[in-house]
């Protein structure tokens, strides 16, 4: 890979790690859609995408626990089959172009959810459990998701959560941060233990930068509301970059 175009992907992905890192997210889909647009090969995406959401969502699951909006009651039922279902999905290699299709939804689908996002505020409302019997089958479609297409699963998780009333937030962001975790390290786990997931010498560079943004990110987001800017433009660099891998 070139110089510049490492550059501008390493810049790319910091800017990306930071607005994910905003609302709790480990930026998966961004970091795709960044690779997506600078013409790196599929079989190459996943475990890079998978690495760099570790990084991130582990510093914000630090930062939003630190700042006491975590509950252990929302997370537990959705991470308990994720994770040993996204080791499943990391361990399945699709053939390239029905992983470029299943990104590329993916994609599109996220471009949607942030810019939807974008106009929401933060809200002070009442807030219900989670019944088990629900949150289990969520959570095991997302991690297969998840561990398949190389993404957290954050952003199918986290606007159910506010969908349905069961969390704030501030607590969607707290939990949505261990669950991208979890999922992600499954994901690669299974990958690596299958001998599909490689990757390249640059991904420290990659790695620096969003531990950058991520840090950044999430310190302000922990304690701050978002900028709904910021989910606008990310919102459609993921649209773009969705629709080169769906029709290209």
């Amino acid at each position: 890979m070139a110089d510049l175009t490492m550059a501008l992907l390493a810049a790319a992905m910091l800017v990306a790690a930071f607005g994910y890192a905003l609302v709790g997210h480990g930026g998966a889909s961004a970091y795709l859609a960044a690779m997506a647009l600078a013409g790196i090969a599929p079989q190459e995406m996943r475990p890079i995408a998978l690495t760099l959401n570790i990084v991130v969502s582990a510093i914000a699951t630090y930062k939003f626990r630190r700042a006491g909006h975590f509950r252990w009651r929302l997370f537990w039922p959705f991470a308990a089959v994720s994770i040993p279902l996204a080791y499943l999905g990391g361990a399945i290699t699709l053939p390239g172009h029905a992983y470029k299709v299943l990104v590329g939804a993916v994609l599109v689908y996220a471009a949607w959810q942030l810019w939807r996002s974008a106009r929401l505020g933060e809200e002070m409302r009442a807030v219900r459990e989670p019944p088990i019997g629900r949150a289990m089958p969520i959570g095991a479609a997302i991690g297969l998701l998840s561990g398949l297409t190389g993404v957290g699963g954050g952003i199918f998780l986290s606007p159910l959560l506010l969908m349905l009333g069961w969390a704030g937030t501030k607590q969607t962001s707290a939990v949505a941060a261990p669950f991208i975790l979890v999922n992600s390290i499954a994901g690669l786990a299974a990958g690596l233990a299958a001998g599909t997931a490689a990757l390249p010498p640059q991904i420290g560079i990659l790695a620096g930068a969003v531990l950058i943004g991520g840090w950044l990110g999430a310190e302000f987001g922990s304690r701050r509301f978002a900028n709904p800017l910021i989910r606008r433009v990310l919102g459609v660099v993921l649209a773009l970059a969705g629709g080169k891998m769906v029709l290209v």
